[in-house]
This record gives structure tokens, C-alpha cells and sequence, in this order.
């Protein structure tokens, strides 16, 4: 079973897709923020076309873990994906995803305009990796 992952942003969604054994994460796009109904219209045929059985959610906790108003965002609007999808939806922990997206893009040697296009990518890639991980009882980045 394919997972998607998403993590959210006002301005652009990160998207990362599990192999079909849901080992894997690979980085898929970014899709540019429109309107709700755009935006989930697009993650609906996302998620037909490539066989999606479950979908993970970047849920962005405070340092103490707490939840703000950012999280209370991404959990309504995991729930109007699930609603559109007709699919199960997860959460998962993205604190320093983005961070750690920079600084891999950096050590690849990315310029600042072109890691701007593929911060979110990577970091929706990163949030998969570590659900799946956990998922598989793996140890992080093992």
C-alpha cells in the first residue's frame, strides 16, 4: 500500500510517496497552494492515480510538544483530505523536517533559489521516512 505524505504549508503543500510496500519514501512535488477546493481536487487525483491507501499529515509541534494554532490548522485540514480521499489519515511530528531538508539540500550543494523549490519536498520526504520507519519498528534514519 502506497502512503502519501503532505506537509502543509500556507503557501505551498510538500508531497513524498512510499514505494508500494510502504518502505521507501521518494520525494513526488510541490503543489502551489490555489484554493481549498483546487487543492483538494489535485490531492484527490494524486491519490487515484497512484494507488494511495493511507495519508500522513506534517503536524507542526512546538519545540515542547505542545500543538498551537499551526497543528489545529493541519489537523482540519487532514480531516477535509479524508473526507475527500475517502482515505485514512495519520499525523506525524515534522518538527526540524525543514531543517533538516535545508541543510541536506546545502550539503548538496543546492543554490537558495533552487532550495526553495525543494525544501517542502524534501522535508514531506523526511516525515515519511521517519512514520514509516516507526512504522516498521526501524530506529530513525535505520
Amino acid at each position: 500500500m502506497r502512503i502519501l505524505a503532505i506537509d502543509p504549508g500556507t503557501v505551498r503543500l510538500g508531497l513524498a510517496l512510499s514505494d508500494p510496500s510502504g518502505t521507501i519514501a521518494q520525494p513526488l512535488s510541490v503543489l502551489a497552494r490555489r484554493s481549498e477546493p483546487e487543492d483538494l481536487k489535485a490531492l484527490v487525483e494524486l491519490v487515484e492515480r497512484h494507488e494511495v491507501g493511507m495519508i500522513v499529515i506534517g503536524l507542526p509541534r512546538l519545540m515542547d510538544g505542545r500543538l498551537d494554532a499551526a497543528a489545529q490548522q493541519a489537523q482540519a485540514f487532514g480531516d477535509q483530505v479524508a473526507r475527500a480521499t475517502g482515505r485514512p489519515v495519520a499525523y506525524w511530528d515534522e518538527r526540524l523536517t525543514s531543517v533538516a531538508a535545508e541543510r541536506y539540500l546545502i550539503e548538496q550543494g543546492k543554490r537558495r533559489s533552487k532550495r526553495r523549490q525543494e525544501i517542502d519536498r524534501m522535508a514531506a520526504t523526511l516525515l515519511l521516512q521517519g512514520y514509516l520507519d516507526y512504522r516498521a519498528g526501524r530506529a530513525p534514519g535505520g
